[in-house]
Order: C-alpha cells, then sequence, then structure tokens
C-alpha cells in the first residue's frame, strides 16, 4: 500500500533543524495505524508529506508500488490519498450535501448524501443543506469531513489529530466512527494524543525526535509509552493535557 524509504525534512530555524530523520516504514492494506508522539516530533509532518502538501529534502514514497515522491497534492488526492485536517475548513456558501458530492466526484441521491452523514452520526436531513460556516460546531464540522471521506473512498485516508477542538460527546462518537472505518480494502492513518483511539488501531507507530522509536499493537506499545520522556503524559479525552 504504502511505503516510506529514508524520509528526511529539515526546516531553517537559526540554523538547519531536523524535523523526520530517516523514517522509513511500510503500511500494509486493511489496517489502521495511530502515529503519536509529543508535540513537535514530526507526525504531522510526516502526514503532509505523505499528502504532498510538504515536499521531503530527500527520500522516496512509494504508492501502490509507485514512487509519487515528485507528484503535487492534486496528483495524490487523484491516485486515491485523502486527508483530514485538524481544523477542518469552512465554507461559506459551500453545503454539506455541496461538499459530499465534490468528495465523491458525482451527484448524490438524497439518500445516499443521508446514508454518509447518518454514518458519521448526524441526523442526516438537518445537516444537509446547512453551510459549512461559524453555525456548526467543531464537532460537526469533523463528522461532515469524516463524512466526506466516506464519500471519497479513498484506499488510503490520514487523519491529522481528528479530536481536537471537539466536545467529549463527540468524541465518543469518533472512537465508533474509526473502527467502522477500517475496512479490508482501506488503509487509515490516525494521528493522536488520545489513548481510546490507540486502542481502535492494529499498528501503533511512536514517534521521537523525527524518528519512529518504537511500533507494535496498542497491547505491546501502550505499556511501555511511559518509558519515552514527554510520551508519557497522553491527553485527557477533553483535550487537554
Amino acid at each position: 500500500m504504502l511505503t516510506l524509504k529514508n524520509i528526511r525534512f529539515s526546516a531553517q530555524e537559526n540554523g538547519e533543524k531536523v524535523i523526520l530523520d530517516n523514517i522509513s516504514y511500510e503500511f500494509s492494506t486493511g489496517k489502521n495505524y495511530v502515529l503519536t508522539g509529543a508535540n513537535g516530533c514530526g507526525k504531522s509532518t510526516l502526514a503532509k508529506i505523505i499528502m504532498g502538501i510538504y515536499p521531503c529534502a530527500s527520500g522516496q514514497i512509494l504508492f501502490n508500488g509507485r514512487d509519487i515522491s515528485g507528484l503535487n497534492v492534486t496528483e495524490r488526492a487523484n491516485l486515491g490519498i485523502g486527508f483530514a485536517f485538524q481544523q477542518p475548513v469552512r465554507f461559506k456558501g459551500i453545503t454539506a450535501r455541496m461538499l459530499l458530492e465534490q468528495a465523491s466526484k458525482k451527484k448524490l441521491t438524497t439518500a445516499a448524501a443521508c446514508d454518509y452523514l447518518s454514518a458519521v452520526g448526524l441526523c442526516a436531513r438537518d445537516y444537509l443543506d446547512r453551510e459549512l460556516n461559524s453555525t456548526l460546531s467543531g464537532g460537526e464540522l469533523k463528522r461532515i469531513e469524516l463524512a466526506c471521506v466516506l464519500a471519497r473512498e479513498s484506499p488510503l485516508n490520514i487523519f491529522d489529530e481528528p479530536e481536537a477542538g471537539i466536545d467529549i460527546w463527540s468524541f465518543n462518537s469518533l472512537v465508533d466512527i474509526f473502527a467502522r472505518l477500517k475496512d479490508k480494502n482501506r488503509t487509515n492513518i490516525i494521528i493522536s494524543h488520545q489513548e481510546k483511539l490507540f486502542k481502535s488501531a492494529d499498528e501503533m507507530l511512536l514517534i521521537q525526535s523525527g524518528k519512529i522509536v518504537l511500533t507494535g499493537t496498542p497491547s505491546e506499545v501502550m505499556p511501555r509509552l511511559q518509558n519515552f520522556g514527554k510520551c508519557d503524559r497522553l491527553r485527557g479525552e477533553n483535550g487537554q493535557d
């Protein structure tokens, strides 16, 4: 599905600062993965490099055997890579129905559009014609964004801290949504600090100082987090440390 080979990324902050240091990993089809680690360790940077939002300084990215290292974000999206931002974008004048149709790249019946919204716990007919503006809460926007991921049916989806900005009730639903998103033909990569989301993963990756320092199943990785400095503090369900 997705293979990373020696991915390196650096930023210029009073000299060169290495953000990602030769990261290599292979993600398989049909699994949920969680990437975790302290703030600033490189999780979101790695996600944006996979999506093509950031260029990598060196290394190679293979998607279904094809080298996509030189492709831009639009080209990668067209190949079947989806990305859900930490803070979903609000669109004045764009309704949930319009966004779902844009994601699916086809005209949707009302029933089909409602099915996508219902799958993420929204009362579908109340949201179909709602604009994606300031009248929607962070949790509502997150759910609509997840519905668009379902509508797009991408084989690879990346979620950058999906729990950010949502209340505890929406978070509890979020855990169920990721369980439903798992599919034998789909790979999901979730960046998170949340212990409940860890448990929804097939495999966890702990990133520290730009390197993958620990991998395994949640039952293997979670007991060892306390041995990795700042990573011993998991965020509470309300998003607070």
